[in-house]
């Protein structure tokens, strides 16, 4: 794995940096991307530092939005990913035309696909690696750097409740937060709904089905959606919904889209759940996953893997 020091000395060679996050992104995809950029615009006046993504960040645009990025862009560019496992997660495909690629991750490498990496699953977010990366090379942390990480660690730490966050996350966040920035507005920004999402967010305990095992699973579709007036990017707020039940251990959440393929939200109180969604085109943290699902078919395999890995988890921990 390459170093801080290793990544600063590509940055200082090129005059465009483009930096991608991964589809579908959450407040920590949007939120190390933009602390990134963020931060090299004011290191480095004289760069073209741009944020690239298929413009779907939906109701999280308050932490970044994207550039317009052309192909023209990446002639001679360094290209960074950050919180993104692999390469069918990039947002924007254009990321492979850039001189060089960077990843900065951590989820579990199980996508080696950049020139030079530094991916440290044990931190709490990407964007608390990028805050290392700032504090390592001497870069700014002005208070619109700090804003969207530390909107990126609350996300990605659940509010501080996950087992990654260590005494190192606090230790980041009071740094963050002694830029002044507004923690309550953010923390109001991430948890606020509207009434169409709260009816949502009530329907998905309408519509879940629990297994025996403690797998749960609520399929979201289109007429569903439709019918609250909400749209698929929408319906993020529901996938913490079904772990509020002390009888669920571990669950799916599967929102369908315009193109009737399915996106999968994986989540878990225990069962390893990142290898079922590597099954499905998607991955990510042993308790928090996503993936994709090309049709009901496969929606029911993806439940029935759950239940087996449910099982086996209660087995055991009789």
């Amino acid at each position: 794995m390459s170093t801080f020091d290793d990544i600063y000395e590509e940055i200082l060679q090129y005059p465009t940096i483009v930096v991608h996050r991964h589809t579908s992104p959450d407040p920590d995809a949007l939120g190390s991307q933009a602390g990134l950029a963020r931060s090299l615009s004011e290191k480095f006046p004289e760069k073209r530092i741009l944020c690239a993504g298929e413009n779907d960040e939906g109701d999280l645009a308050w932490i970044n939005r994207m550039d317009q990025v052309k192909a023209d862009d990446y002639q001679g560019a360094l290209v960074i990913t950050t919180d993104t496992a692999n390469t069918e997660r990039i947002s924007n495909k254009l990321y492979d035309r850039g001189d060089f690629l960077i990843k900065i991750d951590h989820h579990p490498d199980v996508d080696p696909y950049a020139d030079m990496s530094y991916v440290d699953p044990n931190a709490s977010s990407a964007s608390q690696i990028i805050a290392d990366f700032i504090n390592k090379e001497d870069m700014p942390l002005t208070e619109e750097v700090a804003f969207p990480l530390y909107a990126g660690i609350v996300g990605d730490t659940g509010r501080f409740m996950y087992p990654a966050t260590s005494a190192h996350t606090f230790e980041i966040v009071a740094q963050l937060t002694k830029t002044g920035i507004d923690i309550s507005k953010i923390a109001r920004n991430i948890s606020d709904v509207s009434f169409a999402q709260a009816k949502l967010q009530a329907s998905v305990m309408n519509y879940m089905k629990v297994d025996p095992s403690g797998a749960a699973c609520a399929i979201l579709t289109q007429d569903r959606l439709k019918k609250l007036g909400v749209n698929s990017e929408q319906t993020d707020c529901t996938v913490s919904t079904p772990g509020r039940i002390k009888d669920v251990i571990a669950w799916n959440v599967f929102v369908e889209k315009p193109d009737g393929t399915f996106r999968v939200h994986y989540r878990s109180k225990g069962p390893v759940i990142n290898k079922l969604a590597a099954k499905h085109n998607g991955g990510g943290h042993d308790l928090a996953s996503g993936a994709n699902a090309k049709d009901m078919d496969e929606v029911k395999q993806i439940f029935a893997e759950l239940v087996q890995v449910t099982k086996k988890y209660d087995k055991d921990h009789e």
